[in-house]
């Protein structure tokens, strides 16, 4: 195999096993110990690392819809913390975040890990997503922690597709094509029966009385 070859396959190998980590909320800080350097964002804070932040956007261009944040948030100390507001700094996008169950804020237990996006799991959601994020581009996000407070990082814009397209936002279908008015048909009827109404039987009795 080319030196080349085995780089592709080594990168292709690292996509997987950093959008595999998303969804193993149940692996703790276990899951740090595999070693593995994910190609998505990450950052350490205190106690605080948050890791694969993405930013995740509907699969089509054309689609109008909400867009999400997803990453998983690691909290190294003795004391739970409280994800208190996640934002996109210089976008319009304001994020509403969501635990996986209930209502109230997102905690990340101590020595534990919270993940963000993806079927049963909290959720980080950007209303006018589509107006906030430009697939390709490198948005900033800050996560503000109750104790660690604000932690920052640049996270990639990616569609909703391929590997991604389970962590996503609800996708909103495209809009139907306008459909051909159907009206022409009865415009026409109605004139052809009003207007033989309205000019043949009065021209006929106006004759009849012309011969008398």
């Amino acid at each position: 195999m080319s030196r080349s070859l085995r780089r592709g396959a080594l990168a292709a190998t690292a996509i997987v096993f950093s959008i595999a980590a998303l969804s193993a909320c149940g692996a703790g800080n276990d899951a740090q110990t595999l070693g593995i350097k994910p190609d998505n964002a990450a950052v350490t804070v205190d106690d605080v690392k948050i890791q694969n932040a993405l930013v995740i956007t509907q699969p089509l261009d054309i689609a109008k819809g909400p867009a999400v944040v997803s990453a998983t948030v690691f909290n190294n100390g003795r004391l739970p913390q409280t994800i208190q507001s996640i934002t996109l700094p210089g976008s319009n996008g304001t994020v509403t975040l969501k635990p996986a169950t209930g209502s109230g804020p997102v905690v990340v237990p101590a020595n534990g890990s919270v993940v963000i996006g993806g079927e049963g799991n909290a959720s980080a959601v950007i209303e006018n997503g589509s107006a906030s994020a430009r697939d390709g581009d490198a948005q900033q996000v800050v996560f503000k922690l109750s104790r660690t407070g604000d932690v920052s990082l640049s996270a990639f814009v990616v569609p909703a597709t391929s590997y991604f397209k389970d962590f996503g936002p609800t996708i909103i279908p495209a809009p139907p094509a306008t459909e051909p008015s159907a009206t022409a048909t009865p415009s026409g009827e109605a004139e052809g029966e009003h207007g033989g109404e309205a000019t043949g039987e009065p021209s006929g009795e106006a004759s009849h009385a012309a011969g008398h």
